[in-house]
């Protein structure tokens, strides 16, 4: 088996996953995962729950400890890379020193979308992306009454729950009609609007932020653009994220809203590939190419790319899977809600714990489960085996999906 170096930008899930997925697959020759920080690579979903709760320590959301990386050989470097040089197929990292590579694996992941507001620099006003960024938020909660969060996205439902389990009042300003409407069904985001008001959560839909105002150098609210005035000492502002993709456009590699990358997961240069929230890939079960933030998709495609490196190359075609823990709510989802036109709740949600099924075309597209793992397990094996159940049969209560989800997996 070749010996010729590969190198993995991005220490989050994907590449971790990489370089662990090289050696199981029997990957001899020489990886370097380039960490792009000073701490050891760590889980990036607690940082909104657990560990912004104060429950969970930088030690317990490492992703490997230093022991594994000795034991696999592989090469950990806390640096920042700045450049991409194909023409020498290296990676110049911020000491000066270029590491080569026969092949690259891009898994740089996401960074916030910007939200550029006056006085969106002042003191108190917060992303939330690395463990720096939210162990300053932790800190500045044991002083805080009330926190603004800009978006109805998970991580600011996810912080806003957290918020309200210290008591802390939360106000969440959102531009659409409903939390989470990209990624949601309208009766899912429904429910999650009235159980985050029920805790004392404040919504502001279908608007915007003017202005964030001040005391002195720290923030004091925030004006909204009907001219509403909101109270808060801490900001966290959530509107989305965005491939980091910015070293790969550098670097003259095609990219679309994230590195774009074939069904192999191969980018438009055959010595990189790119997984994780950073790349673009075709997949089957949006029909189109689209770009997954989630931790399931970033362990899949590494797990891909590592089998195709060690000489066992095959289609990257998993199930988009996500999940979503707010407060006493876990939410799984499995596929794409992208497409349904009807949808189907089973279970009662006044329980806070039933499904939604979303169909396209009389298709099952779609599961989104509160509380209800075993209604996401069947729903998921049935779509990853492109079983069929039909609207009605998932509105009858006595219809038996684990049954069902074991007669696609048979048929499959």
């Amino acid at each position: 088996m070749s010996q010729a170096p590969i190198v993995i930008l991005g220490g989050g899930h994907a590449g971790v996953q990489l370089a662990a997925s090289l050696r199981d697959e029997g990957y001899e020759g020489p990886i370097s995962l380039i960490n792009g920080e000073e701490v050891p690579p760590y889980q990036r979903p607690p940082l909104s729950k657990g560990y912004i709760h104060g429950e969970l320590s930088p030690e317990t959301i490492s992703l490997r400890g230093q022991s594994f990386f000795e034991s696999k050989r592989i090469n950990l470097v806390n640096q920042t890379a700045v450049s991409i040089d194909r023409t020498v197929s290296g990676v110049c990292l911020s000491s000066g020193e270029v590491l080569k590579y026969s092949h690259l694996a891009i898994a740089t992941g996401s960074r916030p979308r910007r939200l550029e507001l006056p006085g969106s620099n002042l003191d108190g006003v917060y992303e939330l992306r690395s463990l720096e960024d939210a162990s300053r938020i932790r800190a500045h909660l044991q002083s805080c009454h009330t926190v603004l969060v800009v978006g109805a996205g998970f991580i600011g439902l996810e912080f806003a729950a957290a918020a309200r389990t210290k008591s802390i009042e939360v106000e969440i300003v959102e531009l659409a009609n409903r939390p989470m409407a990209r990624s949601l069904s309208p009766e899912m985001s429904d429910f999650f609007r009235r159980a985050h008001e029920e805790t004392g959560c404040r919504f502001h839909f279908g608007t915007r932020i003017r202005e964030l105002t001040g005391s002195g150098k720290h923030v004091s609210g925030a004006i909204l653009d009907d001219g509403r005035k909101i109270t808060a000492d801490l900001v966290l502002l959530g509107v989305g994220i965005m491939a980091e993709d910015r070293l790969a456009q550098a670097a003259g590699l095609i990219c679309d809203d994230g590195v774009v990358v074939d069904k192999h997961l191969a980018t438009s240069d055959p010595a990189v590939s790119a997984i994780g929230d950073c790349a673009r890939h075709p997949n089957p079960f949006a029909k189109t190419s689209i770009r997954l933030e989630s931790v399931q998709n970033a362990i899949d495609q590494a797990k891909c790319v590592a089998r195709r490196l060690t000489g066992k190359p095959g289609s990257f075609r998993n199930l988009p899977l996500f999940w979503s823990d707010q407060g006493r709510l876990k939410l799984q989802i499995a596929g794409l809600v992208q497409g349904c036109d009807t949808f189907v709740a089973r279970g009662d949600p006044a329980t806070q714990a039933f499904s939604v099924f979303g169909f396209g075309g009389g298709k099952l597209l779609c599961v989104e489960s509160v509380n209800r793992p075993g209604d996401y397990m069947a729903a998921r094996r049935i779509l990853d085996a492109n079983g069929t159940i039909s609207p009605d049969e998932v509105a009858d209560p006595a219809f038996d999906l684990k049954q069902a989800a074991k007669r696609s997996a048979a048929a499959a």
